[in-house]
């Protein structure tokens, strides 16, 4: 490169020399160029892209790529990465060709590396594995159809800790060789840096094990330069350029030149090989690209003239090549780097539930409740996707926005976070219309006969979680029928209770074939009506028109992915039908029992206190005495010494307080033959309804919590307790990211001596499919609807934060506290939270079928629809997606299954058990496609990476291959073997995923 200097009226030229490479006998200083760029956080995602809102910060990713691309024309030795492929994406459509054609050139080049290579840099706690590649494969598709690479490098260099699943499935199974963060617990980083371990080699799963290991590698401090080595323009940094024109007075290359190696050798002082990656950048940088190469440039210039160190141009790939080709042998890292820490007292652990409404919606809409992301996916490739209509797309892009690590993490400003649901909304909308059209497609009786007609118009009711239903709630007694469409996306035939509000309890269902089916009419408390009065006016502007009185609950028998139709009308019940429904008030002074349960289960309360006391099931024959309570957490205001408030992060609890019932609150039953209900209010701003199904053997808990109450001025932290005489010694298990369970144990860490001084916050952990704990005899379980935080703190008890009302900034950039309100225009109250929990108490060794089969059926329920239509129902009543005889194993599910633009059909195949974890299914299973496509012919099948961005037998060929520290041999991990291309049949052995692209005949 050549630059030039002016002073004193003469022009000097410096020739920088950049070409350096790696030199096998120095210490090398690998700087990597790069930026981070949250998609929304502190400013919405369209702020951030175009430098608006600049009073809360300034920061334009627009300028940022625009300055990237001539910094690097410059001089063909300068290199950069880039991450988020969001904003990417969205910077790439608006450029001319000239400017794409240039672009091509740089990534081909390796001047300019996609790594990562996701929508967004995605949390790792409150995520859902599912999303998670999902929002990978967007944006891995989009860098393979544009560029023709394949990212090799994870760089999650901001979440807030680190997820087991990160590492084998979004690290080594998308074909990544390695994964560089930055966020591990301090003390965990303290003991690395002495025992220069910060770099691994990871084996997060237990039962791939090696044969998805990947290197991995934790920053000595954060994400962001050296001191002293930082070159934004207009920061508040202020480190010296070097100065190197003699004629002035500031002149120092020698003292920048021997901090810059004086530095490099620290860091090389507690790492292992002569390789050391110094990130020169951080959040929002290189606005002015320039400043940040030139004074690169001179540091290499000069420290390379200087010999005692040597310094390069580089990007994570280089640095793992150069790694791998010193053949060091590496420590072994299990597990995860949950919770995390990053001073005393200060455990990232309160995000886990933080924004709980929002994780919510994130689920509901990813696979979760009515028309979902899963769902809709597979009707639209059941039907064809349209090239005009509406599609999938717009949902995909908002979930996948919503997995950064400050949106679903709860992590967001308020504005923010209404950013990110409007998009959700959005999405959500189209995909309704997907759905709708699919559905009046394939049960139009036309798409069978070949003549027209007119396709039945179904609704959907995206707030059925607050009782609202304008489609269910229609006058029947005129003759008129409610068509109910129940789908089920699941690869297996599936029985269910589905509950929908009515207006009339005088209605009788009937299936298909004209056969009434059991049904039950609960009666619909105070508490929803108000919930649902108040928040469909919030969210709507209006008030509902009609109440509904009663919820109907009927069994519904669904093929796998497919549907049955069931038709509700006005029938006169006879009179003693609603009698099934009895309530029970009790008194203090009373010391008999209540059981409740119309089936194997049954829950034994308290007729004195009202308390759940006994968990018996017939027949399993497990007998546990058991107690549900609230609590929570007061929530530090960071007046102490050390200034840590407990907030939209930091769970920093103060005293524990039980929540204990106000006065003498009835305990209501409603019995029935489907299903019993048990109804308690604890106080004005918690109720709590508990479920026990007929044919169902677990406890159904569902919570009404708020407005959290703050006119004490005290935060609110709000858990429900699960208290058994089970001994499980501190030992208890957490899933990471809904897929493999992680053993966690009370005040210890596996890889370091815990100092504990956070007892209850830094024993949390994150939960998005379930934790539980077991003794010599039994297992106590208990799943979530969606991402939360847990633990065991006491033995024989579970414990899960719920909601969160918080009143001051914890200090890591947000600066807000976290106090969610839902106003009707200038009135506002603070946020109430709808969810659920499940209870189940098993034989030892007999949980896991539970905890993996029910625990799709939260994760991908009923997608219901709704349609009013007078007379006899004349269209197809059942659709079979697959052969009608077949069924997947139970040990499998289908994760994807989508048609892609040009006709490919992407297909993902789960095995849903670890090694070990059941006795009887935790074997390799098999799925015969041509039954799952029994519709259509396959023409080819090409097995791919996870991301679907590269052919499988490619990736494994060109992935490297870690030495690590021992000798010990690991047993040889099993996986399914090629697919026959004639016999199309897939194995899967435990914890296998497997993705293919599949090409069918047309017609």
């Amino acid at each position: 490169m050549v630059a030039m200097i002016s002073t004193c009226g003469e022009c000097k030229y410096i020739a920088y020399n950049t070409t350096s490479s790696v030199v096998a006998d120095n210490i090398n200083v690998h700087l990597v160029a790069h930026t981070h760029d949250d998609v929304g956080w502190l400013k919405t995602i369209d702020q951030y892209y175009v430098g608006s809102n600049n009073s809360i910060q300034a920061a334009s990713v627009q300028n940022v790529l625009d300055s990237i691309v001539p910094a690097l024309l410059a001089d063909k030795n300068r290199k950069f990465i880039y991450v988020e492929q969001a904003f990417f994406q969205r910077w790439w459509d608006e450029q001319s060709e000239a400017v794409q054609s240039t672009v091509k050139r740089l990534v081909s080049s390796g001047q300019l590396e996609l790594i990562n290579g996701g929508m967004c840099m995605h949390d790792e706690a409150a995520t859902h594995y599912v999303d998670m590649i999902d929002q990978t494969t967007l944006g891995h598709r989009f860098i393979k159809a544009e560029f023709n690479v394949t990212p090799r490098i994870g760089w999650q260099i901001d979440p807030f800790g680190h997820s087991a699943v990160q590492a084998y499935l979004l690290g080594a199974e998308v074909g990544f060789d390695s994964f560089f963060f930055g966020r591990i617990d301090y003390q965990d980083r303290a003991k690395r840096k002495n025992e220069k371990s910060l770099e691994v080699v990871w084996r997060g799963s237990k039962t791939l094990g090696s044969s998805s290991q990947i290197f991995a590698g934790a920053f000595p401090e954060n994400y962001e330069p050296p001191s002293n080595f930082y070159y934004e323009v207009n920061a508040n940094e202020d480190s010296p350029i070097i100065q190197d024109n003699t004629n002035l007075f500031d002149y120092n290359v020698a003292e920048r030149v021997n901090e810059f190696v004086a530095a490099a050798i620290s860091q090389a002082n507690i790492t292992r090989t002569n390789h050391v990656m110094w990130t020169m950048g951080t959040d929002f940088k290189y606005q002015y690209a320039h400043t940040w190469f030139k004074q690169m440039d001179k540091f290499i210039h000069y420290v390379n003239q200087d010999g005692r160190v040597n310094a390069l141009y580089s990007t994570p790939s280089i640095y793992t090549d150069a790694k791998h080709a010193t053949n060091e042998a590496w420590p072994i890292k299990n597990d995860d780097y949950f919770p995390y820490a990053d001073r005393v007292n200060a455990y990232w652990t309160g995000y886990f539930t933080s924004r709980p409404a929002l994780k919510g919606y994130v689920r509901i809409t990813s696979s979760y409740y009515l028309y979902v992301k899963q769902a809709a996916r597979q009707l639209e490739f059941f039907r064809g996707r349209s090239k005009s209509g509406p599609n999938t797309d717009s949902l995909a892009d908002a979930l996948a926005i919503a997995q950064h690590h400050d949106a679903v993490s709860g992590t967001s400003k308020q504005h923010v976070a209404n950013d990110y649901v409007k998009r959700l909304s959005i999405g959500y909308t189209e995909a309704a219309k997907v759905v709708a059209e699919s559905l009046a497609f394939l049960s139009d009786s036309a798409s069978k006969w070949g003549h027209n007609s007119s396709y039945i118009k179904f609704q959907q009711c995206p707030l059925l979680n607050i009782s609202y239903c304008p489609s269910s709630e229609v006058d029947l007694s005129k003759g008129n029928n409610l068509v109910i469409v129940v789908y089920n996306p699941l690869g297996w035939r599936r029985n269910d209770v589905v509950k929908i509000p009515i207006v009339d309890k005088n209605v009788v269902v009937r299936d298909f074939k004209g056969k009434e089916i059991e049904s039950q009419i609960i009666p619909l408390p105070d508490v929803s009506v108000s919930i649902r009065n108040y928040h469909a006016r919030a969210y709507l502007g209006s008030s509902p028109k009609v109440t509904p009185k009663y919820w109907l609950a009927f069994s519904a028998t669904v093929p796998p992915l497919g549907f049955s139709t069931y038709i509700v009308s006005n029938a006169k019940r006879a009179a003693g039908v609603s009698e099934k429904q009895t309530v029970y008030e009790s008194q203090k002074s009373q010391n008999h029992t209540i059981e409740v349960g119309p089936g194997n289960l049954k829950l034994v309360y308290s007729g004195k206190d009202g308390k759940l006391s006994r968990y018996i099931n017939t027949k399993s024959l497990v007998e546990e005495s058991v107690e549900q309570s609230f609590g929570y957490y007061s929530g530090d205001d960071g007046t102490r010494v050390d200034l840590q408030a407990s907030g939209a992060y930091i769970f920093r609890p103060n005293v524990s307080y039980p929540i204990k019932t106000e006065g003498q609150v009835p305990l209501t039953v409603f019995r029935g033959p489907l299903l019993d209900e048990v109804h308690q209010r604890t106080n004005s701003w918690i109720y709590q309804v508990t479920r026990v199904y007929k044919e169902k053997e677990h406890a159904e808990f569902e919570f009404t919590i708020g407005p959290i109450p703050i006119d004490d001025k005290i935060g609110k932290e709000v858990v429900t307790k699960i208290t058994s005489t089970l001994k499980n010694s501190k030992q208890f298990f957490t899933d990471s990211n809904g897929r493999d369970f992680i053993e966690r144990i009370g005040d210890y860490r596996k890889d370091w001596k815990l100092e504990v001084n956070q007892p209850v916050a830094g024993n949390y952990y994150p939960i998005n499919l379930g934790i539980y704990l077991k003794d010599k005899s039994n297992e106590l379980s208990l799943l979530v609807d969606r991402a939360v935080g847990g633990s065991s703190i006491v033995d024989g008890q579970l414990e899960l934060m719920l909601h969160r009302r918080l009143l001051h900034d914890d200090g890591r950039g947000v600066a807000e506290a976290l106090n969610e309100t839902v106003c009707i225009g200038d009135k506002c109250q603070g946020l109430t939270i709808v969810g659920k929990y499940y209870l189940r108490i098993d034989p030892l060794g007999e949980g896991a079928k539970w905890r993996r089969s029910f625990g799709q059926e939260i994760y991908s329920p009923f997608l219901l629809a709704f349609a009013e239509q007078d007379g006899q129902y004349s269209h197809v009543p059942t659709f079979y997606g697959m052969n009608p005889s077949y069924a997947l194993p139970d040990n499998v599910a289908i994760l994807t299954l989508q048609e892609l633009q040009g006709g490919e059909v992407l297909l993902r195949l789960a095995h849903l058990y670890e090694i070990g974890e059941d006795r009887d299914i935790s074997v390799m299973a098999s799925v015969e496609l041509k039954k799952v496509f029994s519709n259509k012919k396959i023409k080819r099948i090409a097995e791919m990476s996870l991301s679907a961005n590269q052919e499988r037998v490619e990736m494994e060929k060109k992935r490297l291959v870690w030495k690590v520290e021992g000798s010990s041999e690991e047993p040889k991990v099993v996986r399914g073997g090629p697919v026959d291309p004639t016999k199309f049949v897939v194995e899967l052995a435990p914890m296998e995923i497997r993705t293919f692209i599949i090409n069918f005949y047309s017609r």
